[in-house]
């Protein structure tokens, strides 16, 4: 035990990150929780997937990602900018249409 300790004090000591695992982010604040949704695409199709709208610090981000919950693409939204569902939503497609496409 005390060899971990004495490794925790030189991996902060070199500005290494030990308390914190990758992934977690405590300033992060979720403006919408996880949502399923059916993106109809052109002819037709759809894409089902899922969404959250989260501020991370100073930036809002808006996260997709499958039915796998493998992640799609993270669109940054410009600041102050929170929008109804249905706003959202749109934006859904417009990443999956031309973003994700190209």
């Amino acid at each position: 035990m005390q060899g971990a300790r004495h490794r925790s004090r030189e991996n902060r000591a070199a500005g290494k990150r030990t308390s914190k695992p990758k992934g977690t982010d405590m300033g992060k604040e979720v403006i919408q929780d996880w949502t399923d949704s059916t993106v109809l695409l052109k002819f037709g199709q759809h894409r089902d997937v899922r969404y959250q709208v989260y501020r991370d610090g100073q930036r809002l981000l808006q996260e997709i990602r499958d039915e796998a919950d493998r992640p799609i693409h993270t669109l940054e939204l410009p600041t102050g900018l929170v929008m109804e569902k249905q706003s959202y939503e749109v934006l859904l497609r417009y990443v999956l249409l031309d973003v994700v496409a190209n």
